[in-house]
């Protein structure tokens, strides 16, 4: 008897689940939030206390600004993503987790428009007397950040942590990092409120690494891996359509 072997191109693909593509969707976002890490350099000059007044260039905080808008709209997208598995193990919980996924999004908006306004500023010309307006707008950004990437990705590693935690559709590992690091991120945000160390310090950044390491983490398992076998998923095992 002749067999024929059926070629990879003439195999049958195996259509990927609803579970493994809102997976994916959602921890490439996460990843993509991790973009506007150069945002720390590029507002550098932007942030100066004679920038208004100065000669430029834009280019940097322009780019800034366009990262930012980035990770503004992926933080909403993760929150979207998650929300019709996670509500299976919490709808509160989870519309709390959108809430202030949509909440930090918005700061971050806000923020990058006080920026770009110092920089339609310098190019109007405004010139020294709009040095104050600058300064106030620097000022309106920082505080700005301090509430929304400061206190939010805190916020949202509690409610999201908690859900992934009860429910197993990632490694508990994972959401536990979110878990511990959100307290000594609020700790570290109150202790700069109070001026006992400045934003930019050892101390805070040791206190941001495990919210950073839960999202990264949480972002490639999500692309790598997908979720976990959960009762809380098993509606979302079908091919997606």
């Amino acid at each position: 008897m002749i067999t024929t072997a059926r070629t990879p191109a003439a195999r049958e693909r195996v259509p990927m689940s609803a579970a493994r593509k809102t997976a994916l969707v959602a921890g490439g976002l996460y990843l993509l939030t991790f973009v506007s890490i150069p945002t720390l350099a590029l507002y550098g000059p932007v942030k100066g206390p004679g920038y208004i007044a100065g000669p430029g260039p834009d280019s940097a905080a322009l780019l800034g600004g366009l990262l930012e808008t980035i990770v503004a709209l992926a933080c909403i997208g993760t929150a979207v993503a998650l929300y019709p598995v996670v509500k299976r193990q919490n709808e509160g919980v989870a519309l709390a987790f959108v809430g202030a996924r949509v909440l930090e999004a918005a700061t971050i908006f806000a923020g990058v428009a006080s920026l770009l306004t110092i920089v339609s500023l310098r190019q109007a010309g405004a010139g020294a007397d709009a040095l104050v307006t600058g300064q106030a707008l620097v000022a309106q950004y920082d505080w700005l950040f301090r509430l929304g990437q400061g206190i939010l990705p805190a916020v949202n590693a509690l409610l999201l942590g908690s859900l992934l935690y009860r429910s197993g559709l990632v490694p508990r590992v994972l959401p536990l990092v979110g878990l511990i690091g959100a307290p000594l991120l609020l700790a570290s945000q109150a202790a700069t409120v109070l001026g006992l160390w400045g934003p930019v310090s050892v101390l805070a950044a040791v206190a941001v690494l495990p919210i950073a390491l839960w999202e990264l983490s949480l972002g490639v398992y999500l692309v790598a891996r997908g979720f976990r076998p959960s009762p809380i998923a098993t509606d979302l095992a079908g091919p997606a359509r």
